[in-house]
């Protein structure tokens, strides 16, 4: 621990860094699942052009980890979620670092997007294709994994 750090600076790190940016990434990726996927319905379609070749819809759904890689059922998925969250965000509030909370808050509200989409469908809906000059990418993304690896990228950075 730092000298001088109070352990009540780790509860304002949570409170207003960590938990406002995990809650406006969580309501950023549902809301965009549920406009895509449910309104306008591609878990039937399939896939939409938005802006072809660059950018397209195209549903995927994810019952692994990153790219599909399988790693045990959907309730081993969710625990292993909140396990690796919370040992990052205990990690974040140890270092007492508000530009590592950054990080850490966009990590965490991917985290919970991803993990919601687990219980409610059974597994992440992806639906975010990027294609560029000839290549076809095979692989779908979403705003909470944006968000993850953005917030990852930030702290492998900062840290």
């Amino acid at each position: 621990m730092r000298p001088g750090y109070q352990p009540r600076m780790r509860s304002r790190l949570f409170f207003r860094i960590i938990l406002p940016i995990a809650l406006v990434c969580l309501i950023v990726d549902q809301a965009t699942k549920w406009y895509v996927v449910e309104y306008l319905d591609l878990k039937t379609l399939g896939s939409l052009e938005a802006v072809p070749p660059y950018l397209n819809l195209r549903m995927a759904w994810n019952t692994g980890i990153n790219f599909g890689i399988p790693l045990g059922d959907r309730w081993f998925l969710i625990a292993l979620t909140f396990a690796i969250s919370g040992g990052l965000i205990w990690w974040v509030l140890r270092r007492g670092s508000p530009v590592l909370a950054w990080g850490a808050g966009a990590v965490l509200g991917g985290a919970i997007g991803n993990a919601w989409d687990r219980v409610v469908y059974g597994a992440v809906a992806d639906f975010i294709n990027n294609s560029c000059c000839g290549i076809q990418n095979p692989f779908s993304y979403n705003v909470a994994d944006v968000a993850i690896f953005a917030g990852a990228i930030w702290i492998a950075i900062r840290a």
